[in-house]
């Protein structure tokens, strides 16, 4: 196994490395911002603020498709600020929120920890929650597919609830936004669904109708359909744990996909504003 506890990133990277401090000079530091650092580096920065930080435990991040550092010639990890960055998020999501690493995935594919860190007078990282998080919008939740049960809610239920009136309820069903799911002679409506109306009520203060949310509709239609092909024969295997590994990897790629498709809303929405 390549030890990366010692050498130097300079010469890592094939570059010579700075001469040592003279004597009386004041020693440089361990790495300049912006330098990569290497595994030991890494460990020595941030053991002081997560005490059970170890190589070992790096390297499992890294197998665990957490972490991508960047790899010399040699075989040698570098890791850059925003790998630092990306390693701090996850730690303190398993110590501060106790969130299995399945979790974690999802949340650093919706965006969690990627928001610059405000500087404050003493520096880097420091006073970084004097200023609010401009790019919190930018981040969307994880995606729960499985676990608990589904309530379901009938039409007058789902008004009060709502704030729908039944003629925009029987518009998005129309349009096929939503379906309802007939049983004893009523049609109810699901957790999700309920919330898809939700949504539809704030829309229609503009003036959206269901006949608009079709094109919504079908995105979300392709975009599942995308999904699938991609894991349904994973999805649909034999084998539980199989198809356990494939719920994760379903529930990232859809916390992935919605966030590529809110940035890539966001930045065309950019060229309207003056």
């Amino acid at each position: 196994m390549v030890d990366e506890t010692g050498p130097d990133p300079a010469v890592l990277d094939g570059r010579a490395p700075e001469a040592p401090a003279g004597a009386g000079e004041r020693p440089a530091a361990p790495a300049r911002a912006g330098r990569p650092l290497t595994i030991g580096q890494v460990c020595k920065l941030l053991v002081g603020e997560f005490p059970d930080i170890s190589i070992s435990k790096i390297r499992y991040l890294e197998e665990q498709k957490l972490l991508q550092p960047r790899r010399t010639s040699g075989g040698y990890r570098l890791f850059s600020t925003e790998d630092m960055e990306r390693l701090r998020t996850i730690l303190r999501l398993q110590r501060d929120e106790f969130l299995p690493l399945r979790v974690i995935r999802q949340e650093l594919a919706a965006g969690r920890g990627q928001e610059p860190r405000v500087s404050g007078p003493g520096g880097a990282g420091e006073g970084e929650d004097d200023e609010p998080d401009a790019h919190a919008h930018h981040r969307t939740g994880p995606i729960k597919l499985r676990g608990g049960g589904t309530a379901f809610h009938t039409l007058e239920q789902l008004c009060d609830d709502t704030r729908a009136t039944p003629a925009l309820v029987k518009e998005l069903r129309d349009f096929g936004v939503v379906q309802g799911t007939p049983r004893d002679g009523a049609i109810l409506f699901d957790d999700d669904e309920r919330e898809i109306v939700r949504a539809a009520v704030e829309l229609s203060h503009y003036g959206v109708g269901g006949r608009h949310l079709r094109v919504l509709r079908s995105s979300a239609d392709r975009e599942g359909a995308l999904l699938e092909q991609l894991l349904g024969p994973s999805l649909r295997s034999r084998s539980a744990e199989r198809r356990a590994e494939a719920v994760d990897a379903l529930e990232t790629l859809a916390a992935t996909t919605m966030r590529l498709k809110h940035l890539l809303l966001v930045r065309d929405l950019r060229r309207l504003v003056p």
